[in-house]
């Protein structure tokens, strides 16, 4: 259900990635928003340049589609270095990883996205590799087995995941840098998406990227591919321009509200109001009834929800605020939570 969702912030498809590489910044003055996170990591490139030492290990987290790819590959590119993209569940064994780490040159930097999924074993030799630069390679089994080192040249390891808490103390130990990438804000979001219409060469005028900036959730990822269905409405039944009459329009027929809110979060906060009187109720019992996954439903549901202050998690577990119902257009008097307020 999610992957069909318009406003998902997961990558969708190959058609995806192609456009996020075109419209990828390739330097910190490119990269709108995260300004806390450029200004540090700005210095911190700087620094390891001048010392001519590779820059520490960088761990980069928080939801899906903000840009934690795109950051890896902008400090990448700011070193003057190449960079190998990878993820967790791609390493299914030692020996996968210990190939990519071999082939690194000097200063190179390791990309590993979703590394929380890394398996145990392989993520074990990921330990000496980050801290000694060095490879211990097993030989041979039983008593007889031998240990046989190699030494790596400095690399810059870029971990990201949307889940830092799933991550062992050990590893995520030896990541000098830890930083999490926020929300955007809609001044930066219609930044983004006038930048995005630009290379795209689609006409679009400033109501227009602001009416899109607000429905994307806060994500640059669902900003630009809500662009890109507007932009197939625009040249289909208006002037090929993105007015904001245009924008309207396209997100009524993608069924998408100002903020940016689909039937299935809609469906999700009138379900919590109806069936178990605004909360509290438990997450595994919510995700049951709306068909969904716990995982999903803590990790892509719940946070932006959260953000615009219409869910709350308890110590009981999930409620809707009393925001809910002046958004959705009811009252608490309609039904059996009147008793909440």
């Amino acid at each position: 259900m999610e992957e069909e969702r318009i406003v998902s912030a997961q990558r969708q498809s190959e058609d995806d990635s192609q456009v996020e590489i075109g419209l990828r910044p390739r330097s910190l003055n490119e990269y709108i928003g995260q300004e806390k996170i450029k200004e540090k990591m700005a210095i911190y490139i700087k620094a390891a340049l001048d010392r001519s030492e590779s820059l520490d290990h960088v761990l980069l987290y928080g939801p899906p589609g903000l840009g934690k790819t795109t950051l890896a590959h902008i400090i990448a590119n700011e070193l003057g270095v190449n960079i190998r993209v990878t993820a967790g569940p791609a390493i299914e064994r030692p020996g996968d990883l210990a190939a990519i780490l071999t082939n690194l040159g000097q200063g190179d930097v390791l990309f590993i996205d979703e590394i929380h999924r890394l398996n145990r074993s392989v993520e074990e030799i990921l330990y000496p590799a980050m801290e000694d630069n060095a490879l211990d390679i097993i030989i041979g089994k039983g008593p007889g087995a031998r240990t046989l080192r190699l030494d790596l040249p400095p690399f810059t390891m870029i971990g990201a995941t949307v889940r830092a808490g799933l991550l062992t103390s050990p590893l995520r130990d030896r990541f000098g840098v830890v930083d999490r990438l926020e929300f955007y804000n809609p001044a930066e979001l219609e930044l983004i998406v006038t930048r995005s219409a630009r290379i795209l060469n689609v006409k679009i005028e400033n109501e227009g990227a602001a009416i899109i900036a607000c429905a994307s959730r806060g994500t640059p990822r669902v900003a630009n591919r809500i662009l890109k269905r507007v932009r197939d409405y625009a040249q289909v039944k208006a002037d090929n321009v993105i007015t904001g009459a245009v924008a309207e329009e396209a997100l009524k027929m993608l069924q998408l509200d100002q903020k940016g809110l689909d039937e299935i979060d809609r469906r999700l906060l009138i379900a919590l109001i109806e069936k178990f009187e605004g909360g509290p109720v438990g997450l595994d019992t919510l995700a049951a009834c709306i068909s969904e996954e716990p995982e999903t439903l803590e990790d892509v549901y719940e946070p932006y929800l959260m953000q615009l202050g219409l869910l709350k998690r308890t110590a009981r577990g999930r409620m809707v605020t009393s925001e809910v119902y002046t958004y959705l257009n009811i009252t608490p008097t309609d039904g059996p939570q009147q008793k909440l307020w």
